[in-house]
């Protein structure tokens, strides 16, 4: 299965299974390029958040005219900041943004919940590293993407690369096959790995 791609410089549609890395500078505007990449060609997709609450998640898809009806969330935050939540047939939970475990589990329940062309965002590697630690982020995304594999999905991964230095950055670049690389001032590239 094809993917059609809406991002600058990339290739115009890519094969089912593809991953790809989202290298950004920390305060970078990352929601255009995460929209864009919802609104094309999909039937369904999960956002798996680690940054921001599902209401925020929802909030950005409204305010980018995304198609709401096709979207789950996977909130790994609110529970431990102990905010109120209630999961539903869209809406999930994982106690903690270090239960990596328990995220790909969901991750994997959403793929095969779900028919057609699926996407993943994960928002963001860099988030999950904090909580729990590179080594373990690195693997969890590596089960994730494979994961897209079996499924004929696409992923797209949030990396900061003001966090991280580049030993770490080389890692996760040679993980994925394509690099989406948004700089300060807006500009975005594509390479591959």
């Amino acid at each position: 299965m094809e993917y059609a791609l809406a991002v600058a410089d990339a290739p115009e549609a890519v094969p089912g299974g593809t991953g790809l890395l989202l290298l950004h500078p920390s305060i970078g505007e990352t929601d255009r390029i995460d929209t864009d990449f919802f609104k094309t060609d999909t039937d369904r997709f999960l956002v798996v958040s680690t940054r921001t609450t599902a209401r925020e998640v929802e909030q950005k898809l409204e305010h980018y005219a995304v198609d709401e009806s096709r979207a789950e969330v996977l909130d790994t935050i609110s529970v431990e900041r102990g905010y109120s939540r209630r999961g539903s047939d869209h809406l999930h939970y994982v106690a903690a943004p270090d239960d990596l475990g328990t995220i790909v589990e969901k991750v994997g329940a959403f793929l095969e919940r779900t028919e057609g062309k699926r996407r993943l965002s994960v928002d963001s590697l860099t988030e999950m590293a904090y909580y729990a630690d590179l080594d373990r982020t690195y693997d969890a995304a590596e089960q994730m993407l494979a994961l897209l594999e079996e499924h004929d999905a696409v992923g797209l991964f949030h990396l900061s690369k003001e966090v991280h230095d580049e030993a770490a950055i080389d890692r996760f670049r040679r993980l994925f096959d394509g690099v989406v690389d948004l700089d300060t001032d807006g500009t975005v590239g594509y390479g591959s790995s």
